[in-house]
């Protein structure tokens, strides 16, 4: 019998949540398998990210590729050298201590990730840089956060332009210097990290694409979420696709 030809393998970072109450789980939306297996081309694997389950050592060795996804908690202040407030939400300690040195050392193997809200916002953590607790806050500044009612299609619908750097790579990527998206995110960049290169902004100066200078893989990380309507979005699509090549050329090592 032929064996089905293997397909590289993306970690999708799972969220603690708890359900009625009382049951813990480790999850991801729906949206983020499909995108990584109808458009990307690969096999979600929803990772548990809590150290005392799975080591980075571990997640390197069996994933090709890493999908760091947005979630409600927010990375904890403390891992860029400020106190907790009301004003910073909630946390996941458990997926902080995963994810920010799997990022490290995915920058430095060159093995692939795509960061997406939370995820853009842990690539900037991991590499030295802060966040702004409440981007609404600011002067000047919209409010990027998810609207509290409406549908789906009304919670995900595009919401501003993102201005890309001409000749970039996010340009080169999506064949446009000026894309729309959704936005669903309260905490944005504040301190870029080091390495860290801004290439989109939103009309208010919010940082909204990022990639890590002189890295030898796919460090792409946007702060909207790519992931809703993947298929047929003309922006998510290419962004995932991209990202499956990258994935599959690090399967292709061997």
């Amino acid at each position: 019998m032929t064996r089905p030809a293997r397909r590289p393998v993306v970690g999708i970072i799972g969220n603690h949540n708890v359900i009625n109450d009382s049951y813990h789980v480790h999850a991801t939306g729906l949206m983020n398998s499909e995108a990584v297996a109808e458009v990307a081309g690969c096999l979600p694997l929803v990772i548990p990210s809590d150290p005392r389950l799975v080591s980075v050592a571990e997640l390197l060795a069996v994933c090709d590729g890493f999908l760091l996804t947005g979630g409600r908690p927010n990375v904890h202040p403390s891992e860029y050298g400020e106190d907790e407030t009301p004003a910073h939400g909630e946390f996941d300690r458990c997926r902080d201590a995963i994810t920010l040195p799997l990022i490290r050392a995915c920058v430095e193997r060159g093995q692939p990730f795509l960061g997406v809200c939370r995820g853009f916002q842990e690539v900037n953590v991991a590499m030295g840089g802060s966040l702004h607790p409440e981007i609404r806050d600011l002067p000047g500044r919209m409010n990027h956060r998810m609207p509290p009612d409406g549908t789906l299609d009304e919670k995900f619908a595009l919401r501003h332009p993102v201005r890309l750097v001409p000749g970039g790579v996010f340009a080169q990527v999506l064949g446009a210097e000026e894309v729309m998206t959704n936005s669903l995110h309260g905490q944005g960049i504040a301190r870029p990290g080091a390495r860290i290169v801004i290439e989109g902004t939103a009309p208010d100066g919010t940082p909204e694409a990022i990639r890590v200078a002189d890295a030898p893989g796919f460090t792409l990380s946007v702060q909207w979420h790519p992931e809703y309507r993947a298929a047929t979005d003309p922006v998510s699509r290419p962004l995932f696709a991209a990202f499956g090549d990258a994935v599959r050329a690090w399967a292709a090592r061997g």
